[in-house]
């Protein structure tokens, strides 16, 4: 008989409803950007319509991230064993990939806008961009507490903040246009918003990436996992280990354990269960013990 232990401990703490703060968020989104596009239109300022499609952007990222946390309290069925915690990843891939997108945007207009420079009143960019600092930095606030533990959330929370700080060099290059009267500062801080949105986007899409291919979250070290199990009494050796996410905010992992000629039993497991939550917060474990010594390798890099 080959011991297998299970644990599907659902109770996460960064597992929060954010519904307000994205309900909160969206909304003054949406009035800003709308405030801002038409300022932008009206003065012919690059540096705030570029602002506004990225705050826009941003309302449909808002959006995408909610409806990700959404799915994922689901509940299991039949087909969807897990439920949909997934879409979680996938919101947040899909928001990496839109900022993306409108990097390349923002980045194709400004450089046009070097060649055919034009007068941009600096008053009006600096009191529109002013407002853009309060709106995106109070929504920032609202996702904070969750951005260490919820790959999703933290989408949310990077948008929020790289538009506060976007907002703040819009309010800069308006006192600069004011005060040479420089056309091509305009552009030129639409390419640094471009350049901040990339750097603030990019590590947000390699982990969304990893995560969705079912690799090991970036917070949590293989090689410390299978020392972990490797140190629990009688092991000799640990194959088939696989740790993957199941959404932005639960870790899985299944392991063979090898103990030769040795006894284990429901407290070995739950030691074992226990040792992996509190240390690498990986909640649904299944473990199977084998106890010949010639057990399988099943996978080919195994030891």
């Amino acid at each position: 008989m080959r011991p297998v232990a299970h644990d599907h401990n659902h109770n996460h703490a960064n597992a929060a409803d954010f519904g307000n703060a994205f309900r909160i968020g969206i909304t003054l989104n949406i009035a800003f950007l709308s405030a801002e596009g038409a300022v932008g239109l009206a003065t012919g300022s690059m540096a705030l319509l570029a602002d506004a499609a990225h705050n826009l952007s941003d309302v449909l990222g808002l959006v995408i991230a909610w409806g990700g946390a959404a799915l994922a309290r689901r509940p299991p069925s039949k087909r969807f064993t897990y439920g949909l915690r997934g879409s979680t990843i996938l919101a947040a891939l899909l928001n990496a990939l839109l900022l993306m997108i409108v990097v390349g945007g923002i980045a194709f207009e400004a450089l046009h806008r070097f060649a055919d420079p034009r007068p941009v009143p600096g008053v009006a960019v600096m009191v529109v961009a002013a407002l853009g600092i309060l709106v995106n930095g109070a929504t920032a606030l609202m996702f904070m507490r969750g951005r260490h533990g919820d790959l999703n959330i933290r989408g949310a929370f990077l948008h929020m903040t790289a538009d506060a700080a976007v907002s703040a060099g819009v309010v800069v290059a308006g006192a600069l246009i004011l005060w040479t009267g420089a056309a091509w500062i305009d552009p030129a801080v639409s390419l640094l918003i471009a350049a901040a949105v990339f750097w603030s986007t990019w590590s947000l899409l390699r982990d969304s990436v990893t995560m969705s291919l079912a690799g090991v979250p970036p917070r949590i070290d293989p090689d410390a996992v299978e020392e972990e199990l490797r140190r629990s009494p009688g092991v000799e050796r640990v194959h088939d280990l696989h740790i993957w996410p199941m959404s932005t905010t639960e870790v899985a992992l299944t392991a063979h354990l090898v103990v030769p000629g040795g006894t284990s039993g429901d407290a070995f497991l739950d030691d074992v269960r226990r040792r992996l939550d509190h240390r690498f917060h990986i909640h649904h474990v299944t473990i199977q013990v084998e106890t010949g010594a010639n057990a399988p390798c099943r996978e080919a890099d195994c030891a």
